[in-house]
């Protein structure tokens, strides 16, 4: 084998002095075998385009080429039919390296041409160890790896995977015409392989690769990068809720030293959970011992018994006790308890000798070398196991004694999908975050499970934190379970910590990791596992980088477009996957996971048709690239990039990292889930010009009129800022003194305004948000600006830039406080009483941070046709406790929740024309509505949009009254004398016709604007203003009662020049407006029409004076104008002489205005009110009457959704269950019902409810009762149930038949018998029907005071597992999009 002598330690790959052909049979984006070469007069293809190569022609092959291949084939079939061959070849006169390592899947005589290794033309080559050499394969060489090679160690691998494949190197680069092969996607590579990326950042022993650095595998202009997996579930849903530590009571651990005697717990068998717990002193004390054995008489059958000494326990242990523990436990060692034994037991109550498991160990010299240890593993009745363990030992002197109830090593996640044949045991997975932080995010390996059906796996140790895996209020909660592993690695060596200048002032572990960069668009990755990959201080340096790549779909010329699938992006240090002026990459069913930075990244704002496709981002943190990378300490420290000592704002210009960076709209997104990041699941961000590389490769990105690609089923939860955020831009500019901040800092300029062909003369075009899951984001679900844009199918300013744009929310669910009450740590900071329950859960933000359904902000936005539940005011009158949940206090806070609300400390202005119809309000929600209040997030709650806060209930289905507008109560411009106050809201409900006054002011800065009414004199608007103190102009936007007047005081000298706009002012609408001036002051008014979008100004007409205010009032439609100078005040109708169109807040010939241009030598302050009244003071009248309340029940309100899944395609059964016990009873409860899809079912008779439902189509079959046990509900349980039911119990008092209900409970699906001795009440979900138990079947009971109060649960129908048909079509939308957009379709 040929070797260079240089001083490179990697494989060098040199193109050909004069010009290179590609492998014969290559089309781009199709994996084609290494094959023999061409004929010589096979001409060469055609030249490469700079982004993406066109589609190229099957070069022919003559018949005697053929048939030399086939005899060649024939001499290598028996090297073929067990081994993997891995292959090394040159190609039509190009030095480039093809590496493939690829697993025959046949054993037969057969070549299989999708196999890259079935190329007869191989030559074997074992180069041997050459550490201090670079490898040059020459041209014309094909030869097959079958050995290890120094910098390239490969080794053979066998049939059945059990060897490995190992690669380190310093970095590969394939250059034109090169190739890089493991497996291809017909022919998957089944063993292991792995390509170790070695180096530092500092190393001098190896030179960086111009635009590739160190340590990567590099894909220049004509490589071939093709590397493919075993296929496997990338993902997965858990369908089962798993508790912290394993089990639903939380388990249990104890350790006590020098605690002399026997400690005893006592166990239910039915739940793990803890019930009594005692020291017996029966070393000392014949008294202990004594009460020992009458506790153990006293226990029922089943119960489970633990044991441990500590210290001694022997000397008065009476032979009575002992009989008792044998008898009742099956010890064998009690009978010879001596002197400072260490002896733990783990029994059952009757079980016997086969129930015992104990453990003794003698004492000698202050130790019994060892501990004694007993354990015994158990199952609830849900099915859940869980171990028992009891321990006792002297160590140097020191005995202990403890105990554990937990379920390490025996969880069993629940699966959506089928997993078992590819997700194996020593296998690492991560369970995502299903509560406020991220960060409880949690990692496992698998173990064996012979026991676990095809969606089931067992997990080493034990959860932290809950993971919810259910539908919980109607919204898709479930947990993200990720599969980090894959049969093909690559990853970065790193060392034990930071070094150099690799960022170690904010980071102390090494983050130069490998990555992998694609100048060219000829690259299919399939169930790849990139770990330890990303360099967090070099810009281009990312695990995945397709750098300016072009068009690499159809578009470009590619039969088989340029894709991803499947890969495992974990332990990154800059990003996962970064698409850089790049369109029309497919990402599919990728996972990134703790990564550095934004996670799938689109870079420049010129990256379009890009599909993400089945995604799974979680646990974004922050990083140093970007500003909108950084958290608050990194934005203040990072500062070389901004002007001379300019400190950045953090809250304005970083705090941006999200999941999802989308720098262009046109990109689509398809049931991805965004499950924890520092800021933002999903974030649209807008460039107004290409960045980056891509500066001046498209003039004007135009991303704001750009329209939105497709985004269906997406999921965002986890996210400290927001789950879904449309909004702001970046900075494009360098930083100077005129604007310091530093280039691609977020920037507020951006607003989406999507029309056709990203023309703004062009009609609008709707952006679409359908079906987005949003839960637990700390600040926001969703903070979405701009429009036309529709948000359907969905849980949880001055003059707008496109004038007659708007929001709508339609058909979606709104939860305040979930029964997904979280878990207290994992960075989670607030821990409180919170929800309908009044229980200890995780909070947001704060401990009375107030929490608003759906939040108003500038408009239009109209919201429709949904429902809320679960918004529950916290006030110092509930009583309810905060701190640790063992250590309840009383809490003195108050929490503002309610339905709608409004921006916080809004400065902003707000319409008149949002509004809200046919929403439906659930019985737990008790705000509907809120304004505020002066207080802790509220401030003074006195900014200009807190005051102008308003919204227009069309229907009455907020208010109860319809076509009504709702506003502040203390705001007395919108009001008459037959508004309805509601005090707890804050509001008022007003009948009329509002609109806007558009005030901009010129030369006169630090104004307060104060606007009384004719007829609220007493009652003044004061408003600030939204531009800052001391600017030299400034804006206000009362809204206004038409066909009313209105006098405006300064609290300053009158402004030089005014300017009166129009808003929302429908054809004849007016108001009457007195300004005050001084009484020297002179005027000149005109009034114009103005056209914003073409810059125009039509109309132009100049006010004439009239000498008397009546003179005024009479000539309504004449542009007139009074000056009472007594008074001080410039009269003028303001009249809309034209119609709106639309949602347009100008007429349709434009914005009509009146200019006022005042001169006086008077610098005196303007506040005319004390003249103004009570001249000009009228009597408060309606104009508008209130209509009469609305007593019928509202028709089509709300979603017509009861479940908002990620899988929509599957269909959920809502069911409500609620027992009553005795005790209950006798506090008055009275209600005990079953609800099936909100068709509720109430009984009222002592006994047993049960309620049949068919689980393939979800109808009620079968209601019926029962008031005892007897023969006839025996006969029932047993053969009146049809199969495929889903059975739902409940009951009512008559706690002394719940015990002979429990043999049969086994027939639903139950996991064993439960203990329902003293029980007084259950609650059953069951299933008749199949060979196992569904995994959402559940048992509750409870016993003394435990009131189980309304237990909800959604379940799945028309599961193949129930047996139910499958449909001959299944329509899936997210399948249907996916073919469309990848030109399938």
């Amino acid at each position: 084998m040929p070797t260079s002598d240089g001083p490179s330690r990697f494989p060098v790959f040199v193109p050909p002095p004069q010009g290179s052909q590609r492998c014969p049979g290559y089309v781009p984006g199709r994996v084609a075998p290494v094959r023999s070469m061409p004929h010589a007069k096979t001409p060469p293809p055609p030249p490469i385009k700079p982004h993406g190569p066109p589609l190229g022609r099957q070069t022919r092959v003559t018949l005697s080429e053929e048939n030399q291949c086939r005899e060649d084939a024939q001499r290598l079939q028996q090297k073929l039919r067990k081994k993997t061959l891995i292959c090394c070849g040159v190609s039509l006169g190009a030095f480039f390296l093809t590496l493939i390592l690829v697993l025959s899947l046949r054993s037969g005589p057969e070549l299989d041409e999708n196999c890259p290794d079935h190329n007869p033309s191989l030559s074997n080559w074992n180069p041997g160890h050459q550490p201090q050499r670079a490898v040059i394969v020459r041209r014309g060489d094909l030869f097959r790896l079958d050995a290890s090679a120094t910098l390239l160690v490969i080794i053979n691998a066998n049939h059945d995977g059990s060897k490995n494949i190992t690669l380190r190197t310093h970095h590969i680069l394939i250059e034109e015409g090169g190739a890089l092969h493991i497996g291809s996607p017909k022919c998957r590579y089944r063993s292991r392989a792995t390509i170790a990326l070695m180096g530092r950042s500092d190393s001098e022993a190896v030179s960086e690769v111009p635009a590739f650095g160190r340590k990567f595998i590099g894909v220049k202009a004509g490589g071939t990068l093709e590397v493919h997996g075993t296929e496997r579930v990338s993902w997965s849903l858990l369908t089962r809720s798993i508790p912290a530590s394993g089990v639903a009571t939380g388990g249990y651990a104890f350790q006590r030293n020098f605690s002399r005697g026997i400690h005893l717990r006592v166990v239910d068998q039915d739940t793990a959970a803890l019930l009594f717990s005692e020291r017996y002193d029966t070393y000392d004390s014949r008294n202990d011992s004594q009460r020992l054995a009458q506790l153990l008489r006293s226990l029922p059958v089943g119960r489970i018994v633990t044991l441990a000494v500590g210290d001694s326990a022997d000397r008065n242990l009476e032979q009575g006790t002992r009989e008792v523990i044998n008898e009742k436990l099956g010890s064998r060692f009690v009978w010879h308890l001596q002197y400072r034994q260490a002896w733990a037991l783990v029994s059952v109550i009757g079980g016997g000798n086969a129930s015992c498991s104990e453990d003794v160990r003698e004492h000698e010299n202050h130790d019994t070398g060892g501990r004694a240890l007993a354990r015994r593993n158990f199952t609830t009745v849900n099915g859940v196991g869980f171990s028992v363990t009891a321990y006792s030992e002297w160590k140097t002197g020191v005995p202990t004694a403890g105990f554990q109830v937990d379920a390490v090593d025996q969880v069993v996640l629940n699966l959506q999908d089928e997993v078992k044949q590819t997700w194996l045991p020593g296998d690492r997975i991560v369970v995502a975050s299903t509560d406020y932080s991220m960060h409880q995010a949690e990692e496992f390996t698998l173990l064996p499970c012979p026991q676990c059906n095809s969606r089931q796996v067992k997990i080493q140790g034990k959860p932290q934190y809950n993971h919810t895996g259910e539908i919980i209020d109607g919204i898709d909660m479930r947990a993200e379970v990720g599969l980090l592993s894959r049969n093909i690695l690559i990853y970065g060596e790193m060392e034990n910590s930071c070094y150099g200048d690799n960022l170690c002032q904010f980071y102390n572990h090494d983050t130069f990791g490998g990555h992998i960069k694609v100048n060219f668009s000829s690259v299919h990755l399939s169930y790849v596992e990139l770990k330890n990959m990303g360099q967090q201080a070099k810009k281009s340096r990312y695990p995945l980088h397709f750098h300016m790549c072009g068009d690499v779909d159809q578009k470009g010329g590619y039969t088989e477009p340029t894709y991803v699938d499947g890969l495992s992006i974990h332990k990154s240090f800059s990003r996962c996957l970064t698409i850089h002026a790049t369109n029309g990459l497919l990402v599919k069913d990728t996972i990134g996971y703790d990564t550095l930075g934004h996670c799938f990244f689109l870079e420049d704002g010129i990256e379009q048709r890009n599909t993400f496709y089945h995604n799974l981002g979680l646990l974004t943190r922050p990083g140093t690239l970007l500003p909108t990378d950084r958290n608050e300490t990194l934005c203040l420290s990072i500062k070389d990039k901004v002007y001379k000592g300019y400190t950045p704002s953090p809250s304005t210009e970083c705090k941006a990292v999200s999941t999802f960076w989308i720098a262009n709209p046109n990109n689509n997104l398809i049931s991805n889930a965004a499950a924890g990041s520092q800021d933002a699941g999903i974030w649209f961000v807008f460039h107004s010009s290409s960045t980056g590389d891509s500066h001046g490769l498209v003039p004007e990105t135009k991303a704001e009129l750009t329209p939105l690609g497709i985004f269906y089923n997406n999921r965002v939860h986890s996210n400290f800022k927001a789950g879904l955020f449309i909004d702001k831009g970046v900075k494009t500019t360098n930083a100077t003194a005129a604007d310091p901040r530093e280039y691609l800092c977020l920037d507020n300029s951006a607003r989406f305004r999507p029309h056709q062909n990203a023309d703004p003369s062009r009609p609008r075009v709707a952006a679409v948000i359908d079906t987005l899951i949003s839960f637990k984001n700390n600040d926001l679900g969703a903070w979405i600006r701009g429009g036309d844009i529709i948000i359907k199918n969905s849980g949880d300013g001055s003059y707008p830039k496109d004038e007659g744009s708007s929001q709508e929310v339609t058909q979606s669910l709104f939860v305040g406080e979930s029964r997904n009450r979280g878990t207290n740590g994992g960075q989670n900071k607030y821990w409180g009483v919170g929800g309908i329950d009044g229980k200890m859960r995780t909070l947001p933000r704060n401990r009375t941070f107030p929490i608003r359904g759906f939040q108003i902000y500038d408009g239009p936005v109209r919201l429709t046709q949904s429902t809320f539940r679960g918004f529950a005011p916290l006030s110092e009158t509930n009583k309810r406790t905060t701190t640790t949940p063992e250590r309840a206090t009383p809490e003195n806070t108050t929490r503002h929740t309610s339905a709608v609300g409004f921006n916080l400390k809004n400065t902003w202005q707000l319409t008149p024309r949002n509004n809200l119809s046919q929403l439906s309000f659930h019985s737990t929600v008790h705000l509907r509505a809120f304004f505020g209040q002066p207080g802790e997030w509220f401030d003074e709650n006195n900014l200009d949009g807190d005051k102008t806060s308003i919204f227009h209930d069309v229907d009455g289905s907020v208010t109860g009254y319809s076509d009504t507008y709702v506003g502040r109560a203390d705001n007395y411009l919108i009001q008459h004398p037959g508004c309805v106050k509601n005090l707890k809201w804050n509001g008022v409900i007003c009948s009329g016709r509002y609109s806007q006054v558009y005030i901009q002011t010129q030369g006169a800065p630090s104004l307060s604007l104060s606007i009384s009414r004719d007829e609220y004199p007493n009652s003044p608007l004061l408003l600030r203003g939204i531009n800052s103190q001391g600017a030299s102009s400034q804006q206000y936007q009362p809204i206004l009662m038409m066909s009313k007047s209105y006098t405006l005081h300064w609290s300053g000298p009158a402004p030089r020049e005014m300017v009166l706009s129009l808003i929302n002012f429908d054809k004849d609408d007016w108001v009457l407006v007195g300004l005050c001036y001084p009484s020297d002051t002179t005027f000149q008014i005109m009034s114009d029409t103005y056209d914003r979008q073409s810059n125009i100004f039509d109309d132009i007409t100049d006010y004439g004076t009239v000498l008397s205010f009546s003179e005024l009032q009479k000539k309504t439609m004449e542009r007139k104008y009074y000056f009472d100078q007594t008074a001080g005040l410039l009269w003028l109708y303001l009249r809309a002489r034209h119609g709106r169109d639309g949602h347009s807040y100008c007429s349709v010939k434009g914005c009509e205005r009146v200019k006022i241009t005042a001169t006086t030598s008077s610098k005196e302050t303007c506040n005319c009110t004390a003249k103004a009244y009570p001249k000009y003071a009228k009597a408060p009248s309606v104009v508008v009457p209130m209509p009469a309340l609305n007593t019928q029940p509202c028709r089509d309100c709300g979603a017509k959704q009861l479940v908002f899944s990620s899988e929509p395609w599957t269909s959920y059964l809502q069911t409500q269950v609620k027992s009553l016990s005795v005790k209950e009873q006798q506090r008055g409860d009275n209600v005990s019902l079953i609800t099936v899809n909100e068709i509720t079912m109430s009984f009222s008779q002592p006994g047993f409810f049960l309620v049949s439902v068919d689980a393939c189509s979800g109808k009620v079959t079968k209601k019926t009762s029962f008031s005892k046990v007897d023969k006839k509900m025996e006969t029932y349980l047993k053969s009146g149930i049809p199969n495929r039911s889903i059975v739902l119990m409940a009951t009512r008092g008559q706690s002394g038949e719940l015990v002979n209900i429990a043999p049969h409970l086994v027939s639903l699906g139950v996991a064993k018998a439960p203990d329902l001795h003293s029980k007084g009440y259950l609650a059953l979900w069951g299933f008749r029907g199949g060979s196992s138990s569904p995994f959402w079947v559940s048992l509750l009971a409870g016993q003394g005071d435990d009131v189980l109060g309304l237990e909800e649960r959604y379940l799945p129908l028309g599961l193949e597992m129930y047996g139910c048909p499958r449909p001959a079509t299944q329509k899936r939308k997210d399948l249907e999009l996916l073919k469309i957009v990848t030109g399938q379709q």
